[in-house]
This record gives structure tokens, C-alpha cells and sequence, in this order.
């Protein structure tokens, strides 16, 4: 597979109150897209406009991460919602970070499921068609990104919704090509060599090392390097240096 273009995007905007979350102004200045916080998972309204303002600044694509309401738990535990209170979550947060993203003359340009909602409709249908469900009442064009081979993909094909296929420099993967659970030792990779690595190889030759040492087939149109890993900068910064000098060039999907 010839090199070619790759958005990179990163989870931003997740501070909340007195607990700062990374650092969301530095992975700016690496990454095309940012998928930012809705205050439902994480995010209270302050760093909601900042970050927006600041992507904007730097002329970076605005997303909105929507998860379940859980501030507790970072969204990253499973809630079994009924589908219309689920679509209407989805919806409410959209429009809340629509605001500020006007505010800052900028706008959000697609939407990306967060945490236990990303997994959850990878094959959970009833939760998949709700967000699609959502999406597509706010803007019948919007792009949702997710898992490849997902269930929130199939429907927002069906609703005709465009997709973006998104793989995760920084996860690793079961030979089934779905993410290794967070709560799993070696779940989530610290070395900003090999993220890079494994970033380049994913675009450049469609594969990835699973855990068991299998090869995956990965298709991608972005990659995401995660904001609230330790070294989170120096990670998206070696992703983007490491794709420039393998030939392929680095823009928002939205572009």
C-alpha cells in the first residue's frame, strides 16, 4: 500500500474544574482533528471554550466526543440506556459544543463516540442506531468516526452518514482487530517510538502486531493518539514526524 494522506486526531478538552487533563494546547500544534469533550464524560464549560478557541487558532477540525453521562467514571463504564434517552444525550452534547465552537468561528464538523459508548457500539445495534440516529437529525452530512467493521459504521453507511475509519496508535489490539481492554496489562502502549511505528505501518501497509503476534488488517483514515496518556505530546508530535517522513501527508478528513 502506497503512502498517502492520514488525518491524526486526538481526545481533548478533558479537565474539569481544578483537575487538569494533559496538555490540550501543546497536542494542538500536532494533530488535525480534535475530538473534544462534551461535559457529559468529562470537560466542564470553561475548557470547553478554551479548547475549542484554541483549535480554531491553529486552524484544527472541532469533533465532538459524546459519551454517557458519567463524570464519575471518565465514561468509561457501560450504561444500558434506553435508545431515545441515549440519542437525545447525543444530541444535547453536540449542541452544547456547537456553541462554543461558534463562538471561536469555528464549527463542529464531526462526531466520535468516547470511551464505554466507542466500544459499546462497535456491536451493541440498538446503542449504534441511536447515535446515528442523533447525528444525522443534527446535520445529514456530518461524519461520525469509529472502529472499522463497527456497528456505528454499518448504520451510518445505511442513514448515509459519511464514515471515517479510525484506528489507535497508542491501543493495542486482539487479532479480531477491536481494541484490548483497558483493563488489561498492555492495553494502552507509553513508548512514543513504537506508537510511531505502528502509526506509520498502519497507514503505509494497512497492518498492525496484535497482542498474540498475529498480523491485522487495519484500514484507516485517521489515527488517534490518545490526550491523557502520559507523554501524550511528545507521542502525537513523533506520530506526525514519523508520517511526514514516510511520505504521508497529514489533514483533517474534513478538509
Amino acid at each position: 500500500m502506497e503512502p498517502r494522506h492520514v488525518d491524526l486526531n486526538s481526545d481533548l478538552g478533558e479537565s474539569f474544574g481544578r483537575w487538569t487533563l494533559g496538555d490540550d494546547a501543546a497536542v494542538l500544534e500536532a494533530v488535525t482533528s480534535a475530538n473534544v469533550a462534551c461535559g457529559f464524560h468529562a470537560g466542564d464549560p470553561s475548557t470547553l471554550r478554551r479548547t475549542c478557541a484554541d483549535a480554531a487558532e491553529r486552524g484544527v477540525a472541532i469533533g465532538a466526543q459524546v459519551g454517557y453521562p458519567d463524570l464519575a467514571g471518565f465514561g468509561r463504564r457501560f450504561i444500558d440506556m434506553d435508545p431515545d434517552e441515549l440519542a437525545d444525550c447525543v444530541l444535547y452534547q453536540i449542541g452544547a459544543l456547537e456553541a462554543f465552537a461558534r463562538v471561536a468561528g469555528s464549527r463542529v464538523v464531526y462526531v466520535k463516540p468516547h470511551g464505554a459508548l466507542y466500544n459499546a457500539v462497535v456491536d451493541h445495534e440498538e446503542q449504534a442506531a441511536a447515535v446515528v440516529r442523533a447525528v444525522r437529525a443534527y446535520d445529514a452530512r456530518m461524519p461520525l468516526l469509529g472502529l472499522p467493521g463497527s456497528a456505528l459504521l454499518r448504520h451510518a453507511g445505511d442513514a448515509g452518514l459519511p464514515v471515517v475509519r479510525e484506528a489507535f496508535a497508542d491501543r493495542a489490539y486482539t487479532p479480531q482487530a477491536t481494541l484490548v481492554s483497558r483493563r488489561e496489562p498492555g492495553a494502552v502502549l507509553h513508548d512514543a517510538d513504537e506508537v510511531a511505528r505502528r502509526a506509520v505501518r498502519m497507514v503505509t501497509d494497512g497492518q498492525i502486531v496484535a497482542v498474540d503476534g498475529s498480523v491485522v488488517t487495519v484500514a484507516v483514515d485517521s489515527i488517534c493518539v490518545h490526550g491523557d496518556s502520559p507523554g501524550a505530546v511528545a507521542m502525537a508530535k513523533g506520530v506526525r514526524a514519523a508520517l511526514e517522513a514516510a511520505g504521508v501527508e497529514l489533514r483533517a478528513f474534513t478538509a
